[in-house]
């Protein structure tokens, strides 16, 4: 069957973003010189840029033109960042220790999230993260294998699930919560808390142009990490939606 050509048109520029062609704020071709390079009708251009634009993926300026959005989490303030690159920018040493990798059964709060089947099969790891040598943080993921099918194949003491994740299936969207939770014997014993101290839970959840890709939680002392950011007014519809 035929690929309609604005849906070849969202497709190519997709694959532009995704591949650092065009960073976040770069102009992109205008209707008329997405017409021309793909021999279609100016409607059908502006449709390919219209859905990319209601989807979050473009913002349009009037009379300017329409350019490629900063990809947000659910609150403006966070930035989506790959943890060990976040404790080499502090100048320390960063390792990883697997606990577990592993299939399992989906439970039903996790399916409602991916867009699965409850029970359906779906990849899990835990993790601890450490800034030198102590524990920052204990990450447990789920990750869709209908669109990450080699997830369980990698090695996570070499590379971050994050990263992994934004090479095979690259983010389009993000969303996450954080609250401050008082952590249970294991999270204590693996983050090596001689008693419970409040902790930052974070709870994201990714997507590909395909649809949800993981669902996390990444739990961190309250003694050794915090969240912050900065803070850009970007010009309206730059924010994804959620």
């Amino acid at each position: 069957m035929a690929v309609a050509k604005f849906a070849e048109i969202k497709d190519f520029m997709l694959t532009q973003i995704e591949i650092g062609a065009w960073p976040e704020h770069s102009r992109v071709p205008s209707e008329n010189e997405l017409a021309e390079q793909f021999a279609v009708s100016r409607m059908t251009a502006r449709r390919a840029l219209q859905e990319l634009t209601e989807q979050g993926i473009l913002y349009r300026t009037q009379g300017v033109g329409s350019f490629v959005a900063a990809l947000k989490s659910q609150s403006s303030l966070l930035e989506i960042r790959n943890i060990a690159d976040e404790i080499h920018s502090r100048g320390h040493s960063y390792r990883a220790e697997l606990l577990q990798l592993t299939e399992l059964p989906c439970p039903a709060t996790v399916a409602a999230a991916l867009g699965l089947k409850h029970n359906e099969r779906v990849f899990f790891s835990l993790i601890v993260h450490f800034e030198d040598r102590q524990p920052l943080q204990l990450e447990a993921r789920y990750v869709n294998p209908r669109q990450v099918p080699d997830y369980m194949a990698q090695d996570f003491s070499a590379i971050t699930p994050h990263l992994y994740l934004s090479q095979v299936a690259p983010l389009t969207e993000a969303e996450h919560t954080v609250e401050a939770i008082l952590p249970d014997s294991f999270t204590c014993q693996h983050l090596q808390l001689k008693k419970p101290e409040p902790c930052l839970r974070l709870t994201r959840r990714t997507f590909s142009r395909d649809g949800a890709v993981s669902l996390a939680y990444l739990t961190s002392p309250g003694s050794r990490y915090r969240l912050g950011g900065h803070l850009n007014f970007a010009p309206a519809g730059a924010t994804r939606s959620s």
